[in-house]
């Protein structure tokens, strides 16, 4: 059996037991992963329906490809740039080309105990007792601050500056005769 299948923006003809090299997939050597964008699928000379059709495989290494110089010049004007890229992708095993329907009917069980036990967990954790001592310090800080502010610091003397001189009536400062 075969099937052609799309990630990363490619297409692979794969069947059980091959090796490919794809764009990077999200986990580590040794995970399985569920490929479900199936173009085409077969035996032989016969097709198959691909709807509901996936195929599984296992991340052998996470890697990146040959180096790719970019150089960009332009002439006469003295513009030179150099950079390399080694573009990250992923080896994968094909273990097995299935259907999806008996991999849904086992998953929604799983599903459904994991959020009795999220919803439980919150309410347990958040006692009564844990508010109110939260909101006793900050009465007091609000009580305290007017003192700070009223009482004068200790190691900086007032300030004894005079107000500017007046004005005249021509937007020039003043002298006054003595």
């Amino acid at each position: 059996m075969f099937a052609v299948l799309r990630t990363g923006g490619k297409q692979y003809r794969v069947s059980p037991g091959d090796k490919i090299v794809v764009e990077k997939l999200d986990g580590s050597a040794g995970d399985k992963v569920t490929l479900g964008d199936i173009l085409l699928a077969g035996d032989g000379g016969t097709m198959k329906d691909v709807k509901g059709l996936t195929v599984s495989a296992e991340i052998l290494a996470q890697g990146k490809g040959e180096k790719v110089t970019v150089f960009k010049k332009r002439r006469r004007h003295n513009y030179r740039r150099k950079k390399g890229h080694r573009q990250q992708h992923t080896i994968l095993h094909i273990l097995a080309i299935g259907d999806q329907k008996a991999e849904k009917k086992a998953a929604p069980a799983k599903a459904e105990a994991k959020p009795a036990k999220a919803k439980a967990a919150p309410a347990e954790t958040v006692p009564a007792e844990a508010s109110a001592p939260a909101e006793k310090p900050k009465a007091e800080k609000k009580a305290a601050a007017p003192k700070a502010e009223a009482a004068p610091k200790a190691g900086k003397p007032a300030s004894t500056k005079t107000a500017p001189p007046a004005k005249g009536a021509a937007g020039k400062a003043t002298k006054t005769k003595k």
